[in-house]
């Protein structure tokens, strides 16, 4: 079974495309995203907010700051 719907798979391309334009900007800031592995990482966190078949996000971030606590 797929991970990954077709409808994610079309915002990481138009992700990407923007990216390789200097057209995709990040954060509130708004800064062109420089790297593809950022702008594949946005394609994906907007297919989430849209509904799409995504895996959840990796729980990486969340298992180092609970480290940090420790």
């Amino acid at each position: 079974m797929a991970k990954y719907g077709k409808k994610a798979g079309e915002s990481v391309k138009k992700a990407v495309h923007k990216q390789k334009r200097g057209q995709l900007k990040s954060g509130r800031l708004g800064k062109t995203v420089k790297s593809r592995k950022q702008a594949v990482a946005i394609g994906l966190s907007e297919a989430r907010k849209k509904g799409e078949k995504v895996p959840n996000a990796s729980s990486k971030r969340k298992s180092s700051s609970k480290k940090k606590n420790d």
